[in-house]
């Protein structure tokens, strides 16, 4: 009788633990749950259907007598040029994954085609994460946008960075994801297209090339184009600004021929991203890059704001009031 009783007790136990553990596996299975859908598509934390500071994407907005509401057929990609001469497969350490020497953000309007491009200069002053030399945290701080990269690994790690970085200095709108592209890719992404015809800016490379003065027609190839997108005078102040012009004029040519070229070579997207796929580093797929390339390009913009002598470096500082005006401009609609 009494080994029944003990046994009947063990049964006992046994059930209340088997009821604790289930209990246990449905809470941690609720918290995962509720983890994977407050993360963005592009890994950077924020909760859903919200950005800024506690600002809903359903939230109607008053803004200068009227009222917006965020665009929620928008998708924004953060695309950056990187100086670094080496493949995207090349893991580095804190400091030695180059920089975003150009940085822009693309929007895609998936209900009208259209397409946005947002220029933020590499010298803009934001808060960015700062890592020790063992890709540990140390806290935040105001300095260069472009800085947000080195931090990382020079691959994924960077641009997710990045995301954020520009995501909280657009006032937190979404970024869905990334593309990121290393020096060496340039010229075959130049010539893959037999390349990019424009008209220069200004004289700024006048020096280097004497035919490169204001107002020329000219064409950027393989073998030009880094030169033409990347040397600037670093002890002339601003020069950066300079080159984002020239850099500006070269994505609209660009976007201008890809599309010629797209109307004639439906496989032109695969061959682009073949030539680039060692240098590149992203989570767009062809898919995505394809329907980009059919959209009609509306105006390129460039952050509102003024560069400055810093300290020690050139700086640019953000007009936050207007700043904010093109916040609506692009990302919000009138309701």
């Amino acid at each position: 009788m009494p080994d029944r009783k003990r046994k009947k007790r063990q049964q006992k136990i046994l059930l209340i633990l088997a009821a604790v553990i289930l209990l246990f596996l449905i809470i941690i299975g609720v918290a995962v749950y509720v983890y994977l859908n407050n993360r963005s598509a592009s890994g950077f934390h924020f909760e859903e259907g919200s950005f800024g500071e506690g600002r809903s994407a359903k939230e109607v907005i008053p803004f200068e007598g009227s009222s917006y509401k965020y665009n929620d057929h928008l998708s924004n990609y953060v695309f950056m040029g990187i100086d670094t001469h080496d493949t995207a497969e090349d893991e580095k350490n804190v400091g030695e994954g180059g920089q975003a020497d150009a940085i822009f953000v693309v929007s895609y309007d998936r209900q009208m085609e259209t397409l946005q491009a947002l220029i933020i200069p590499r010298d803009t002053i934001t808060e960015i994460e700062i890592f020790n030399p063992f890709g540990e945290s140390i806290g935040r701080t105001e300095d260069h946008i472009n800085l947000q990269f080195a931090y990382g690994d020079g691959g994924r790690e960077s641009c997710e960075l990045m995301e954020q970085a520009v995501s909280e200095l657009l006032d937190g709108i979404p970024i869905h994801g990334y593309c990121a592209l290393k020096m060496d890719g340039i010229p075959g992404l130049v010539d893959t297209l037999g390349g990019v015809e424009l008209t220069l800016p200004d004289d700024s490379l006048a020096g280097a090339v004497p035919e490169f003065v204001k107002g020329a027609a000219v064409t950027i190839t393989g073998e030009n184009a880094e030169l033409f997108l990347r040397k600037r005078d670093i002890n002339v102040t601003q020069s950066a600004l300079v080159r984002q012009m020239r850099q500006k004029v070269f994505m609209q040519a660009f976007m201008k021929k890809a599309k010629q070229v797209g109307g004639q070579d439906s496989g032109i997207v695969t061959k682009m991203y073949e030539s680039l796929k060692p240098y590149l580093v992203t989570n767009m797929g062809n898919d995505l890059f394809a329907k980009m390339l059919t959209a009609e390009v509306l105006e390129t913009e460039t952050l509102p704001g003024e560069g400055v002598q810093g300290e020690f470096y050139d700086e640019y500082h953000v007009d936050k009031q207007e700043l904010e005006t093109l916040i609506m401009k692009i990302f919000y609609k009138e309701v």
